[in-house]
């Protein structure tokens, strides 16, 4: 049988793709997998987000070309689109795909191998589904270069994303992850025009729908009836990421972000007051084109003091195109030191909201496991290992948090006075 598999980089957005392109593979009898070392396709969706993603990517092209010669990797996504025959000239490379061409890449590689339809006996490629409900973004930060690479902001029609989340709920899958670029922008662009509030007030309606967790949101576009609805409502997940980039004023402005810290503030107040277990997380970027000394103290201090339980952080990448690329850049080795000091402090204030857990109950998926042991995701955005895990993979179940550390937090399962799981 051909077997496949997929390497995602980058956003959420690519994980659901390949979400997607697994759910067509195994509806005719394809596994697919994370094993490329033995896999006849490897399919690469490709990051270009920051210059790293751009070496990752590579590198792991060279790796599969090397350990797997026999392979015939396929590489999409932005970096496809950014630099694709360059990607085209690299070893075992046998097809590059743009993203305006991505959508048909499943189809294409399916009537190559001339499967059949029919794969009930096929394991599900991930334990929680992931559905793209909006691609592109018409913002233009002045750092960011995937506007160029995904297009105008693009919204799939609300009755598609409610069919596909049925369909889902009806296929066992207990959690669905919405993702898009700029997911707080869904439904600007549709006749008559949507939002992402009237979409989720839709698929709450779904028969037998387990949970909602959204992707990453704009806070410029998140007004109060949004997040009262996305922190209150008992269908999502309580866990809101934000991409909020800076906690300097001045830096939000030279990145053309609109927006500033009273207004974060005021939102993230918001959020925390509406749902005070929540996981609360956001992006931040260090070391943009004249960031100064102050600029950072500043970004520090309002991160320290703001209700965030965590936060990713990425040392700026200039992007050829973009307008920061032309600005005067902050040093690689201050970038490294400010970027090591905010992900110390991340990881203290996530410690920190773990273990206001420990010996409560939480709602969890099982997102792996390997023989009794399990990893399970809280709504709340904890990992948790548990030694004894009766419930398969996908399921929903109560854990609870029997500690927290630095590196993880553990948990047992719940079962009920007969046995049952929760």
């Amino acid at each position: 049988m051909t077997s496949f598999s997929i390497r995602n980089f980058g956003c959420r957005v690519n994980q659901a793709e390949a979400f997607a392109w697994a759910e067509e593979f195994r509806n005719h009898g394809l596994a697919v997998g994370d094993a490329w070392e033995q896999s006849d396709y490897v399919l690469v969706n490709s990051c270009t987000l920051t210059g790293r993603a751009d070496r990752d990517v590579k590198r792991f092209i060279h790796k599969v070309a090397r350990r797997n010669p026999k392979a015939r990797l396929v590489v999409t996504g932005c970096l496809a689109e950014r630099a694709g025959g360059e990607l085209g000239e690299m070893p075992g490379v046998w097809m590059v795909v743009g993203n305006a061409e991505k959508g048909d890449l499943a189809g294409k590689l399916i009537q190559s191998t001339g499967a059949p339809e029919g794969a009930d006996d096929i394991a599900p490629y991930r334990a929680r589904a992931q559905v793209k409900i909006q691609d592109g973004c018409d913002f233009h930060c002045s750092f960011c270069v995937i506007p160029s690479v995904r297009g105008k902001s693009v919204s799939v029609r609300p009755e598609v994303v409610l069919a596909r989340a049925g369909d889902l709920a009806a296929r066992g899958y207990r959690e669905i992850v919405l993702a898009g670029i700029h997911l707080s922008s869904y439904g600007f662009d549709l006749e008559p025009r949507g939002s992402l509030l009237g979409l989720l007030r839709g698929i709450e309606a779904i028969e037998g729908l387990g949970r909602v967790r959204l992707s990453s949101l704009d806070p410029r576009l998140l007004d109060d009836a949004l997040a009262e609805h996305v922190a209150t409502s008992p269908w999502i997940c309580p866990h809101v990421h934000l991409s909020l980039q800076s906690g300097s004023d001045r830096v939000l402005e030279m990145m053309g972000r609109g927006a500033g810290r009273i207004r974060y503030a005021r939102v993230l107040k918001n959020l925390r007051r509406l749902s005070p277990d929540a996981a609360l997380g956001a992006d931040i970027i260090v070391g943009f084109p004249g960031e100064s000394d102050e600029d950072f103290e500043r970004t520090r201090d309002f991160l320290g003091r703001a209700p965030l339980d965590y936060f990713h952080v990425f040392p700026y990448s200039p992007r050829e195109g973009t307008e920061a690329a032309r600005m005067a850049p902050v040093g690689e080795k201050i970038k490294m030191e400010r970027a090591a000091v905010l992900r110390k402090l991340s990881a203290e204030k996530n410690l920190d909201f773990r273990r206001r857990f420990v010996g409560r109950e939480l709602e969890a998926v099982v997102i792996a496991k390997k023989g009794r042991e399990a990893e399970l995701l809280t709504g709340n955005y904890i990992r948790v290992l548990v030694p004894d895990c009766p419930a398969a993979r996908r399921e929903i179940v109560k854990v609870r948090i029997t500690g927290a550390t630095l590196q993880e937090t553990t948990g047992a399962v719940s079962l009920g006075p007969t046995g049952t799981i929760g």
